[in-house]
């Protein structure tokens, strides 16, 4: 069985394949694809796996933008971070998903169905309209994340937030009203959210566009990105990401 894996989570793509091998001996990760652009690119000239596991939100959009502009034949598990009310939707279109953080288990469960269900599962997209049309309605929402302020729960919109971060292993969010919050949520799971509204600039750090505003060189293989709102941390991209956040951070 040839799998390919599109996850632009570097270290979750390589979670995600000793987890295979460890599983399913017998199968072969033939290739790790980590953006939108890569993963069009690798699917014009290669032979079309057996199977594919692939992340919704890629740094360079959604991957459903893939399989629109390549006719890739093979089953796709999904692997997402979004609530259960999207994952019945997944279900409802007869494609497999793994939540965000997965395990052995989890790995093993939709290898499983892949088996059970192989002989009769429908070309991918067939079921990528509904999707996308799911997408584009839970992103035209404005949802909001429920924050703990001292005695109070307040509700802060994903457009109200300038950038999260990781300090102390505790995430936090940083408003345009230069608030900070603390939150339960993983800046994976924000990124998801907000859609392309967010860029991961590295492990450490998400923006959000409408506070970028500048990024200049900063050593030999690194980006500084400047925010409009004032902000003491230094926010660096790699050069290896560069032409994904520029992309991005053009619209």
């Amino acid at each position: 069985m040839n799998i390919v894996i599109i996850e632009d989570e570097r270290l979750t793509a390589e979670d995600l394949k000793d987890v295979i091998s460890q599983v399913e001996p017998e199968a072969s990760v033939v290739a790790v694809l980590h953006s939108v652009n890569e993963a069009t690119q690798y699917f014009r000239t290669n032979p079309v796996p057996d199977l594919i596991f692939s992340d919704i939100q890629l740094g360079d959009g959604l991957s459903f933008e893939i399989f629109q502009t390549v006719a890739v034949k093979a089953p796709i598990i999904f692997c997402t971070a979004y609530d259960e009310y999207t994952m019945h939707a997944f279900k409802a279109n007869g494609i497999h998903y793994i939540l965000k953080p997965f395990d052995e288990q989890i790995i093993i469960d939709a290898l499983s169905k892949y088996k059970a269900l192989r002989s009769s599962f429908t070309p991918a997209e067939h079921s990528l309209s509904n999707l996308i049309q799911l997408f584009q309605q839970q992103h035209t929402k404005s949802p909001a994340l429920l924050v703990h302020h001292k005695d109070k729960i307040i509700p802060v919109k994903l457009e109200e937030i300038a950038v999260c971060y990781i300090r102390n292993e505790i995430t936090h969010i940083y408003t345009f009203t230069q608030k900070t919050y603390l939150i339960s949520k993983t800046l994976e799971e924000i990124q998801q959210m907000g859609g392309n509204m967010f860029y991961r600039a590295n492990r450490q750090y998400v923006i959000n566009r409408e506070a970028v505003l500048d990024a200049s060189q900063y050593l030999s293989r690194k980006v500084s990105v400047s925010l409009k709102v004032p902000f003491e941390e230094s926010i660096t991209v790699s050069k290896e990401k560069m032409p994904h956040f520029l992309d991005w951070l053009a619209g």
